[in-house]
Protein backbone atom coordinates (compact mmCIF):
# COMPACT_ATOMS: atom_id res chain seq x y z
CA UNK A 1 0.00 0.00 0.00
CA UNK A 2 2.22 3.35 -1.00
CA UNK A 3 1.91 6.00 1.15
CA UNK A 4 -0.62 4.52 4.16
CA UNK A 5 -1.67 6.98 7.00
CA UNK A 6 -2.10 4.69 9.69
CA UNK A 7 -0.01 1.56 10.62
CA UNK A 8 -1.72 -1.06 12.64
CA UNK A 9 0.97 -2.54 14.85
CA UNK A 10 0.00 -6.21 16.27
CA UNK A 11 2.52 -8.42 17.78
CA UNK A 12 1.78 -11.46 17.85
CA UNK A 13 3.18 -15.29 19.97
CA UNK A 14 2.18 -18.23 19.34
CA UNK A 15 -1.44 -17.24 18.03
CA UNK A 16 -2.17 -19.38 15.73
CA UNK A 17 -5.75 -19.89 17.30
CA UNK A 18 -7.19 -16.13 17.41
CA UNK A 19 -4.76 -14.86 14.32
CA UNK A 20 -8.11 -15.63 11.46
CA UNK A 21 -10.17 -13.87 13.76
CA UNK A 22 -7.95 -10.44 14.30
CA UNK A 23 -7.40 -10.81 10.26
CA UNK A 24 -11.18 -10.70 9.74
CA UNK A 25 -11.53 -7.61 12.14
CA UNK A 26 -8.91 -6.08 10.80
CA UNK A 27 -9.98 -6.52 7.32
CA UNK A 28 -13.61 -5.18 8.60
CA UNK A 29 -11.87 -2.20 9.76
CA UNK A 30 -9.86 -1.51 6.64
CA UNK A 31 -12.65 -1.86 4.47
CA UNK A 32 -14.79 0.14 5.98
CA UNK A 33 -12.75 3.12 7.01
CA UNK A 34 -11.90 5.79 4.42
CA UNK A 35 -8.41 5.81 5.56
CA UNK A 36 -5.52 4.14 3.80
CA UNK A 37 -4.26 1.96 6.38
CA UNK A 38 -1.16 -0.66 6.34
CA UNK A 39 -0.84 -3.24 9.19
CA UNK A 40 2.32 -4.82 11.17
CA UNK A 41 2.41 -7.81 12.14
CA UNK A 42 5.22 -9.07 13.90
CA UNK A 43 6.23 -12.72 14.84
CA UNK A 44 8.27 -13.08 18.33
CA UNK A 45 9.62 -16.24 17.64
CA UNK A 46 6.38 -18.21 17.86
CA UNK A 47 6.85 -21.83 17.62
CA UNK A 48 3.49 -22.92 16.06
CA UNK A 49 2.31 -21.87 13.06
CA UNK A 50 2.03 -18.71 13.34
CA UNK A 51 4.89 -17.29 11.33
CA UNK A 52 3.41 -19.63 8.66
CA UNK A 53 0.03 -17.96 8.29
CA UNK A 54 1.38 -15.00 8.32
CA UNK A 55 3.58 -15.44 5.67
CA UNK A 56 0.86 -16.77 3.58
CA UNK A 57 -1.10 -13.41 4.19
CA UNK A 58 1.48 -10.97 3.92
CA UNK A 59 2.28 -12.75 0.13
CA UNK A 60 -1.12 -12.11 -0.89
CA UNK A 61 -2.40 -8.97 0.55
CA UNK A 62 -0.55 -6.03 0.25
CA UNK A 63 -2.15 -3.68 3.07
CA UNK A 64 0.01 -6.48 5.43
CA UNK A 65 3.33 -6.09 6.37
CA UNK A 66 5.36 -8.62 8.79
CA UNK A 67 8.18 -8.72 10.56
CA UNK A 68 9.84 -12.17 11.73
CA UNK A 69 12.25 -12.07 14.76
CA UNK A 70 14.53 -14.56 14.76
CA UNK A 71 13.90 -15.20 18.42
CA UNK A 72 11.63 -14.62 21.08
CA UNK A 73 12.29 -11.42 22.26
CA UNK A 74 9.42 -10.45 24.48
CA UNK A 75 6.24 -8.22 23.69
CA UNK A 76 7.81 -4.73 24.36
CA UNK A 77 10.98 -5.26 21.44
CA UNK A 78 8.00 -6.82 19.58
CA UNK A 79 6.70 -3.47 19.84
CA UNK A 80 9.42 -2.08 19.52
CA UNK A 81 10.00 -3.92 15.90
CA UNK A 82 6.96 -3.00 14.76
CA UNK A 83 7.22 1.00 15.56
CA UNK A 84 10.41 0.96 13.14
CA UNK A 85 8.98 -0.95 10.24
CA UNK A 86 5.70 1.07 10.46
CA UNK A 87 5.13 3.48 7.66
CA UNK A 88 2.15 5.43 8.49
CA UNK A 89 2.12 8.91 7.71
CA UNK A 90 0.03 10.08 10.05
CA UNK A 91 0.13 7.87 13.42
CA UNK A 92 0.49 4.34 14.78
CA UNK A 93 -2.22 2.12 15.91
CA UNK A 94 -0.88 -0.15 18.83
CA UNK A 95 -3.04 -3.39 19.89
CA UNK A 96 -2.48 -6.80 21.34
CA UNK A 97 -2.99 -9.90 18.94
CA UNK A 98 -5.53 -11.39 21.00
CA UNK A 99 -8.17 -9.20 20.19
CA UNK A 100 -8.50 -8.01 24.30
CA UNK A 101 -8.20 -4.48 22.76
CA UNK A 102 -10.71 -4.14 20.00
CA UNK A 103 -9.29 -2.69 16.27
CA UNK A 104 -12.62 -1.10 15.70
CA UNK A 105 -11.82 2.06 18.25
CA UNK A 106 -9.22 3.02 15.41
CA UNK A 107 -12.00 5.28 14.30
CA UNK A 108 -12.58 7.07 17.55
CA UNK A 109 -9.07 7.14 18.62
CA UNK A 110 -8.29 8.91 15.17
CA UNK A 111 -10.93 11.25 15.85
CA UNK A 112 -9.02 12.42 19.01
CA UNK A 113 -5.67 12.48 16.57
CA UNK A 114 -7.75 14.89 14.44
CA UNK A 115 -8.44 17.51 17.91
CA UNK A 116 -4.70 17.91 18.27
CA UNK A 117 -3.60 14.76 20.50
CA UNK A 118 0.23 13.12 20.03
CA UNK A 119 -1.00 10.52 21.83
CA UNK A 120 -4.12 8.81 22.51
CA UNK A 121 -3.85 6.20 25.20
CA UNK A 122 -7.07 3.36 25.87
CA UNK A 123 -8.39 3.73 29.93
CA UNK A 124 -9.42 -0.18 31.11
CA UNK A 125 -12.59 1.13 32.97
CA UNK A 126 -13.41 -3.03 33.36
CA UNK A 127 -11.27 -6.23 32.86
CA UNK A 128 -12.29 -9.46 32.44
CA UNK A 129 -9.75 -11.62 33.95
CA UNK A 130 -9.40 -13.28 37.19
CA UNK A 131 -9.58 -11.30 40.80
CA UNK A 132 -6.10 -11.70 41.47
CA UNK A 133 -4.58 -10.57 37.91
CA UNK A 134 -6.89 -7.17 38.12
CA UNK A 135 -6.18 -6.65 41.61
CA UNK A 136 -1.93 -6.95 40.94
CA UNK A 137 -2.68 -4.51 37.67
CA UNK A 138 -4.71 -2.00 39.59
CA UNK A 139 -2.34 -1.97 42.90
CA UNK A 140 0.63 -1.68 40.18
CA UNK A 141 -0.95 1.08 38.42
CA UNK A 142 -1.85 3.46 41.55
CA UNK A 143 2.14 2.48 43.23
CA UNK A 144 3.33 3.78 39.53
CA UNK A 145 1.77 7.15 39.29
CA UNK A 146 2.61 7.47 43.30
CA UNK A 147 6.45 7.03 42.43
CA UNK A 148 7.41 7.75 39.19
CA UNK A 149 8.93 11.02 37.70
CA UNK A 150 6.26 11.43 35.01
CA UNK A 151 2.51 11.31 34.84
CA UNK A 152 1.45 7.88 34.58
CA UNK A 153 -2.04 7.63 33.65
CA UNK A 154 -3.73 4.87 35.70
CA UNK A 155 -5.18 1.74 33.92
CA UNK A 156 -3.74 2.56 30.69
CA UNK A 157 -1.55 -0.09 29.11
CA UNK A 158 0.21 -0.32 25.59
CA UNK A 159 -2.86 -0.25 23.57
CA UNK A 160 -2.86 3.54 22.29
CA UNK A 161 -2.64 5.27 18.51
CA UNK A 162 0.55 7.80 19.17
CA UNK A 163 1.13 10.61 16.05
CA UNK A 164 4.25 10.15 13.97
CA UNK A 165 6.33 12.46 15.71
CA UNK A 166 5.81 10.67 18.94
CA UNK A 167 6.66 7.02 17.00
CA UNK A 168 10.34 8.79 15.46
CA UNK A 169 10.93 9.84 19.55
CA UNK A 170 10.49 6.46 20.22
CA UNK A 171 12.68 5.05 17.58
CA UNK A 172 15.33 7.49 18.83
CA UNK A 173 15.05 5.99 22.12
CA UNK A 174 17.55 3.05 22.32
CA UNK A 175 16.94 1.68 26.48
CA UNK A 176 17.52 -2.13 26.70
CA UNK A 177 15.09 -2.80 29.12
CA UNK A 178 11.88 -1.22 27.46
CA UNK A 179 8.69 0.39 29.33
CA UNK A 180 6.64 1.75 26.35
CA UNK A 181 3.38 2.92 28.16
CA UNK A 182 6.09 4.70 30.29
CA UNK A 183 8.41 5.68 27.31
CA UNK A 184 5.00 7.11 25.65
CA UNK A 185 4.37 9.32 29.01
CA UNK A 186 8.04 10.92 29.08
CA UNK A 187 7.84 11.94 25.38
CA UNK A 188 4.74 14.33 26.40
CA UNK A 189 2.78 16.07 23.99
CA UNK A 190 -0.71 16.40 24.14
CA UNK A 191 -2.37 13.59 25.71
CA UNK A 192 -5.53 12.04 26.36
CA UNK A 193 -7.22 8.91 27.36
CA UNK A 194 -10.34 7.11 25.95
CA UNK A 195 -11.91 4.25 28.19
CA UNK A 196 -12.95 1.24 27.13
CA UNK A 197 -14.10 -2.33 28.29
CA UNK A 198 -11.23 -4.33 27.99
CA UNK A 199 -12.58 -7.84 26.67
CA UNK A 200 -11.44 -11.05 27.21
CA UNK A 201 -9.36 -13.63 25.74
CA UNK A 202 -11.07 -15.70 23.43
CA UNK A 203 -8.54 -18.01 22.05
CA UNK A 204 -5.57 -19.31 23.01
CA UNK A 205 -3.99 -18.46 26.29
CA UNK A 206 -2.04 -15.43 27.92
CA UNK A 207 1.24 -15.09 27.01
CA UNK A 208 2.26 -13.20 30.05
CA UNK A 209 3.05 -15.85 32.63
CA UNK A 210 4.13 -14.25 36.06
CA UNK A 211 7.51 -14.20 35.71
CA UNK A 212 6.86 -11.70 32.12
CA UNK A 213 4.59 -9.47 34.12
CA UNK A 214 7.48 -8.87 36.94
CA UNK A 215 9.98 -8.06 34.69
CA UNK A 216 7.68 -5.77 33.39
CA UNK A 217 6.80 -3.86 36.39
CA UNK A 218 10.45 -3.85 37.63
CA UNK A 219 11.48 -2.17 34.23
CA UNK A 220 8.82 0.50 35.09
CA UNK A 221 9.77 0.80 39.01
CA UNK A 222 13.49 1.07 38.50
CA UNK A 223 13.31 3.56 34.77
CA UNK A 224 10.77 5.49 35.70
CA UNK A 225 11.04 6.35 39.65
CA UNK A 226 13.76 7.44 42.08
CA UNK A 227 11.82 5.64 44.88
CA UNK A 228 14.16 2.73 44.95
CA UNK A 229 17.24 4.61 45.83
CA UNK A 230 15.87 7.07 48.32
CA UNK A 231 13.82 3.94 50.17
CA UNK A 232 17.57 2.46 50.16
CA UNK A 233 18.09 6.19 52.27
CA UNK A 234 15.40 6.11 54.17
CA UNK A 235 15.84 2.20 55.50
CA UNK A 236 18.97 3.40 56.46
CA UNK A 237 17.32 6.40 58.67
CA UNK A 238 15.33 4.11 60.05
CA UNK A 239 18.00 1.34 61.08
CA UNK A 240 19.81 3.96 62.51
CA UNK A 241 16.94 5.50 64.66
CA UNK A 242 16.32 1.53 66.17
CA UNK A 243 19.90 1.25 66.82
CA UNK A 244 19.96 4.77 68.82
CA UNK A 245 16.46 3.94 70.69
CA UNK A 246 18.22 0.73 71.65
CA UNK A 247 21.18 2.19 72.94
CA UNK A 248 19.50 4.60 74.87
CA UNK A 249 17.28 1.84 76.21
CA UNK A 250 21.10 0.12 77.57
CA UNK A 251 22.48 3.37 78.62
CA UNK A 252 19.12 4.35 81.12
CA UNK A 253 19.33 0.46 81.94
CA UNK A 254 22.96 0.73 82.97
CA UNK A 255 22.53 4.04 84.70
CA UNK A 256 19.06 4.61 86.17
CA UNK A 257 18.40 1.01 87.06
CA UNK A 258 21.93 -0.72 87.46
CA UNK A 259 20.81 -3.73 84.97
CA UNK A 260 23.69 -4.98 82.48
CA UNK A 261 21.04 -6.10 79.86
CA UNK A 262 21.45 -9.39 79.17
CA UNK A 263 21.02 -9.14 75.65
CA UNK A 264 21.25 -12.17 73.30
CA UNK A 265 17.90 -11.96 71.99
CA UNK A 266 18.28 -7.94 70.78
CA UNK A 267 22.10 -8.64 69.93
CA UNK A 268 20.37 -11.42 67.30
CA UNK A 269 17.26 -8.87 66.10
CA UNK A 270 19.73 -6.09 65.29
CA UNK A 271 21.99 -8.12 63.71
CA UNK A 272 19.03 -9.60 61.34
CA UNK A 273 17.47 -6.45 60.80
CA UNK A 274 20.95 -4.78 59.84
CA UNK A 275 21.29 -7.38 57.62
CA UNK A 276 17.85 -8.08 55.42
CA UNK A 277 18.44 -4.18 55.39
CA UNK A 278 21.64 -4.50 53.77
CA UNK A 279 20.47 -6.76 51.50
CA UNK A 280 17.79 -5.06 50.27
CA UNK A 281 19.84 -1.98 49.79
CA UNK A 282 22.23 -4.45 47.90
CA UNK A 283 19.40 -5.95 45.61
CA UNK A 284 18.10 -2.57 44.58
CA UNK A 285 21.33 -0.98 43.68
CA UNK A 286 21.49 -4.58 41.83
CA UNK A 287 18.67 -4.06 39.74
CA UNK A 288 20.31 -0.32 38.40
CA UNK A 289 23.65 -2.09 37.60
CA UNK A 290 21.87 -5.05 35.83
CA UNK A 291 20.54 -2.17 33.56
CA UNK A 292 23.35 -0.20 33.07
CA UNK A 293 25.40 -3.82 32.35
CA UNK A 294 22.62 -4.70 29.44
CA UNK A 295 22.21 -1.08 27.88
CA UNK A 296 26.73 -0.90 28.20
CA UNK A 297 27.03 -3.99 25.68
CA UNK A 298 25.48 -1.93 23.21
CA UNK A 299 23.84 -5.03 21.18
CA UNK A 300 21.16 -4.54 19.02
CA UNK A 301 17.38 -4.68 20.47
CA UNK A 302 16.60 -7.33 18.45
CA UNK A 303 17.22 -9.46 15.58
CA UNK A 304 15.24 -9.66 12.34
CA UNK A 305 14.80 -13.09 10.24
CA UNK A 306 12.99 -12.07 7.71
CA UNK A 307 10.92 -8.89 6.62
CA UNK A 308 7.86 -9.32 3.74
CA UNK A 309 6.41 -5.76 2.81
CA UNK A 310 4.31 -5.06 -0.18
CA UNK A 311 3.96 -8.85 -1.39
CA UNK A 312 7.55 -9.48 -1.39
CA UNK A 313 10.80 -10.54 0.97
CA UNK A 314 12.63 -7.73 1.15
CA UNK A 315 16.91 -7.57 2.09
CA UNK A 316 17.70 -6.47 5.96
CA UNK A 317 19.92 -3.56 5.92
CA UNK A 318 22.27 -4.23 9.30
CA UNK A 319 21.76 -1.27 12.15
CA UNK A 320 22.60 -1.24 15.80
CA UNK A 321 19.37 0.35 17.48
CA UNK A 322 15.54 0.72 17.65
CA UNK A 323 14.93 2.39 14.66
CA UNK A 324 16.24 -0.60 12.71
CA UNK A 325 17.15 -4.48 12.17
CA UNK A 326 19.62 -6.71 12.09
CA UNK A 327 20.06 -10.00 9.96
CA UNK A 328 20.73 -13.56 11.16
Amino acid sequence: MPNPQISIIAPLYNETESLPRLIARLNAVMDTSPLRIEVVLVDDGSRDTTAVLMQQLALTDSRYQCVFLSRNYGHQIALTAGIALATGAEALFIIDGDLQDPPELLTEFYQKYQEGYDVVYAVRKKRKENWFKRTAYSLFYRLMQSISYVDMPLDSGDFSLISRRVADVLKQMPEESRFIRGMRSWIGFRQIGVEYERDARLDGESKYSFSMLQRLAYNGIFNFSEYPVKLITRMGMFTIGVAAIYLIQTLIKRFIYHDVPQGFTALLFVIVLFSGVQLIALGLIGEYVLRIFFQAKGRPLYVVREVIRQQQRQPLPSIRNADSTTTA
